[in-house]
């Protein structure tokens, strides 16, 4: 019997670099995927449906709130965002191990139906530098960026609730650090259990 996989939960305040740095990771280390969430926001230049999320309409997403679909649900800058059970549940129990990309909020209700999660959390190296990367994106309107970093400023001191801090403050070290968290929850007794008591078979009684 192969043992369950590890549910890697990642949050950062919005610009941080999160999703790249996961994004890395997740080409990078086999044996990982990504947990696709389900949103009502609309697409950005690049997205795909079924790859960076499922794009649903909001009728469609109250009836899988309704339906008890979603392992965690939010709603955040105006629109719904969810993560499906079912998705999450079947992977671990084939021994997969899934990355979550998740806010503060969904993290902590992830935690609080799964706290065997590992959860990690990412911070931009000061607040002018999130407040240039947020720019740089050129995804939104200087109202909005301004918005993301009020949330910001509350976001980041939650930070004592996760298990492991990144500083992202170089892109290559954030990548090593974040494939150590993976594979240390690899590592676990839990993990290797099976393994471990094969080896102990063969030893004369």
């Amino acid at each position: 019997m192969s043992s369950k996989g590890n549910l890697i939960v990642i949050s950062a305040a919005s610009g941080s670099g999160k999703t790249s740095l996961a994004h890395r990771v997740l080409r990078e280390m086999p044996g990982l995927r990504f947990s696709v969430s389900h949103t009502t926001r609309k697409p950005r230049a690049g997205e795909k449906d079924g790859v960076d999320y499922f794009f649903v309409s909001s009728a469609k997403f109250e009836a899988m709130i309704r339906e008890g679909a979603f392992l965690e649900h939010a709603h955040v800058y105006g629109n719904y965002y969810g993560t499906s059970s079912e998705f999450v549940e079947a992977q671990l129990a084939a021994g997969q191990d899934v990355l979550l990309d998740i806010d503060v909020q969904g993290a902590m209700a992830v935690k609080k139906r799964m706290p065997e999660a590992v959860t990690v959390f990412v911070f931009a190296p000061s607040y002018d530098v999130l407040g240039d990367r947020l720019r740089r994106r050129g995804l939104d309107d200087e109202a909005v960026i301004r918005a993301r970093l009020d949330i910001a400023r509350g976001e980041i001191r939650c930070y004592r609730e996760y298990e492991y801090v990144i500083i992202n403050d170089d892109i290559e070290k954030s990548v090593l650090e974040l494939k150590s968290i993976v594979l240390a929850a690899r590592c676990t007794t839990d993990r290797r259990l099976d393994r471990a008591e094969e080896i102990i078979k063969t030893f004369p009684a």
